[in-house]
C-alpha cells in the first residue's frame, strides 16, 4: 500500500488544532482531554474532542468527534489523508482500537501523528490496525 504523504507544515498545522480544541473537551471524569484533527483528501481540516458521558459506554473519542464531522458536512464520501491526536497530559497517546477502525474506514493509507513514549510518533493506520478492513 502506497505511503500517504504529508508536508511537515500540514503535520504542525494538524497537531496545532488538535491542541486547541482538545481545550473543549468534556472530560468530568477521566480529566484527561484529547483532541484530533484530520485531514481530508480536499486538503480539508476537521477537529474534535473527546465528550465523555456518565454511561461510560456513551463516550466518543476526539478522533472520532472529527470524522464525524467532517462526513456530517461533506458525506459518506469522505477520504482521510492524515490524522493527528494531542492530550493534555502529554503522555504517549495514540488512537483507540475503535478509531482505528474508523479511520481506516475512510482512510486506508492515512497517516498518524501522536504522541509516543519517547516523542512524536507517525504511523500509518494500516500499521496500527493491521488486517482493518472495509466493506466498500
Amino acid at each position: 500500500m502506497q505511503k500517504t504523504r504529508v508536508s511537515v507544515a500540514m503535520r504542525e498545522r494538524l497537531l496545532r488544532s488538535a491542541r486547541k480544541v482538545m481545550k473543549n473537551a468534556y472530560a468530568p471524569f477521566s480529566n484527561f482531554r484529547v483532541g484530533a484533527s484530520i485531514l481530508t483528501s480536499e486538503g480539508q481540516v476537521f477537529a474534535g474532542c473527546n465528550v465523555e458521558n456518565s454511561s461510560y459506554g456513551m463516550t466518543n473519542c476526539a478522533e472520532r468527534t472529527a470524522i464525524f464531522s467532517a462526513i456530517a458536512k461533506l458525506g459518506p464520501q469522505v477520504e482521510i489523508y492524515a490524522v493527528a491526536v494531542a492530550n493534555d497530559h502529554g503522555v504517549p497517546c495514540s488512537p483507540c482500537g475503535a478509531c482505528r477502525q474508523v479511520i481506516y474506514e475512510f482512510g486506508p493509507r492515512a497517516m498518524i501523528f501522536y504522541q509516543g513514549k519517547k516523542g512524536p510518533k507517525q504511523s500509518r493506520i494500516a500499521d496500527l490496525l493491521p488486517e482493518g478492513f472495509r466493506l466498500k
